[in-house]
C-alpha cells in the first residue's frame, strides 16, 4: 500500500514538536474506557467468561474491528492547554483557558440562524481555532469531524470536509458544549480526529434479483465464514491494516 504525506505547519510561533496540540495518530488518543474494555463478555458474578452453544466465548463491541479500525483511522486535533468551562447566572456556557496565548484558540459564537444545535448541547457555541495547517498531496481532501464513538467528551465539534491540497490556512471548527458541563478540559485532549481521503467521482449501482432463497443462503455462508466459535476471521483474514505514523 502506497504512503501518502501529510504536513503539519504550525500556525503560531512559539509552537514546537513537544507542544501539547502537537497533532498526531488519533490511535495514540484512545481512552482508557476502550484500553480496558474486555474483548469477552464474562459474568458479573464470576467473572468467567460466557460460552456459546458451540463452546466459544461471546464477544464484546471491543473486539470489533469496525470500531477500532474508525477510531485509529487519521490523526487528532488536540487542545494546547487546560481549558475550564462552565455555566455564567443565565445558564449559558463560559470558557476559559489556562494558558493567555491562546485567547483566540477558542472564540464564542451566537446560536446559528436555523441549524439546529444537538439535543441536550447549548445553543450558543463556541469555536476551535486551530494550532496547525494541514497540507494534503494533490487530489486529496481530509474529513474534520468529532472524534468518533468518543460520547463520552462533554462537546460536540461539527464536520467538514476540507481540500486540503488547494486551502493552507487553518479554518474556525464550530462545537457545542453539553449542558452542565464544569471543570478542567486537560491539555491535549482530541477534539477533533482528521481523515485524509482522496478526492472520487462515485456511481451507485442497484441489485434486486436475488430470491429469498438466494439471500438465505448468503447469509449463512457469510455466518459460517465469519461466526466461528472463537471469532477474529476479519481481523485476521479481511481487513487490511492502515499506518498513521507521525
Amino acid at each position: 500500500m502506497e504512503t501518502k504525506k501529510i504536513r503539519f505547519v504550525a500556525n503560531r510561533p512559539w509552537l514546537t514538536e513537544e507542544s501539547p496540540s502537537k497533532p498526531g495518530p488519533i490511535l495514540k488518543t484512545l481512552p482508557d474506557w476502550y484500553r480496558k474494555a474486555d474483548r469477552h463478555a464474562k459474568d458479573r458474578k464470576t467473572g468467567l467468561p460466557w460460552r456459546t452453544p458451540e463452546g466459544g466465548k461471546f464477544a464484546t463491541w471491543k473486539a470489533c474491528p469496525a470500531i477500532f479500525d474508525v477510531m485509529g483511522s487519521g490523526y487528532a486535533y488536540k487542545t494546547p492547554c487546560d481549558i475550564e468551562f462552565g455555566e455564567d447566572m443565565q445558564g449559558n456556557p463560559v470558557a476559559r483557558l489556562a494558558d493567555s496565548r491562546y485567547e483566540n484558540f477558542l472564540t464564542e459564537r451566537m446560536p446559528l440562524d436555523r441549524f439546529p444545535p444537538p439535543q441536550g448541547y447549548h445553543a450558543k457555541h463556541f469555536a476551535w481555532w486551530p494550532d496547525w495547517t494541514v497540507e494534503l498531496p494533490d487530489g486529496y481532501s481530509a474529513l474534520y469531524t468529532q472524534p468518533l464513538n468518543r460520547h463520552e467528551l462533554p462537546f460536540l465539534t461539527m464536520s467538514g470536509n476540507v481540500d486540503n491540497d488547494k486551502v493552507k490556512l487553518p479554518g474556525t471548527m464550530p462545537f457545542f458544549v453539553l449542558r452542565g458541563t464544569r471543570g478542567i478540559l486537560p491539555a491535549g485532549t482530541p477534539y477533533a480526529q482528521i481523515i485524509p481521503f482522496r478526492r472520487e467521482h462515485w456511481l451507485a449501482e442497484y441489485d434486486t434479483s436475488l430470491l429469498s432463497e438466494e439471500i438465505e443462503q448468503r447469509n449463512r455462508d457469510s455466518a459460517a465464514l465469519y461466526r466461528t466459535p472463537e471469532g477474529g476471521v476479519y481481523l485476521k483474514h479481511v481487513w487490511e491494516k492502515r499506518k498513521y505514523s507521525g
